[in-house]
């Protein structure tokens, strides 16, 4: 969908190259921010319970990934790729804390 975006908008959008990836990584930080900016001003319960600030927020998030996938874009890093790696990393994840986990099991029966 980022792609069809980029396409339309290419006589006026910056293009989507290595060279640009780092001003869209800008851009997304700045979304992140605003997104971060309703919760706080605004408080976690309200801004996912009442309906126009979750419009916002939801809004704002979409503007993140909408600079997350033109980030892809720019470094040439296919939906495909990326589900690889994050697969893998989800591996690795679901074991990595197996120790702390039986620790704190512990730690509970002990009390």
């Amino acid at each position: 969908m980022q792609r069809k975006l980029q396409d339309k908008y290419a006589s006026v959008w910056e293009p989507t190259n290595v060279d640009t990836g780092k001003n869209n990584l800008l851009w997304m930080v700045g979304e992140i921010a605003e997104v971060a900016d309703i919760i706080k001003k605004n408080g976690d319960h309200p801004a996912v319970e009442e309906p126009a600030l979750r419009e916002h927020l939801l809004e704002e998030m979409s503007d993140v990934l909408m600079y997350y996938f033109k980030v892809m874009l720019c470094y040439g890093i296919p939906a495909g790729e990326l589900q690889e790696a994050y697969l893998a990393k989800y591996k690795r994840n679901w074991t990595r804390w197996e120790a702390q986990l039986k620790e704190a099991s512990h730690e509970s029966a002990d009390d």
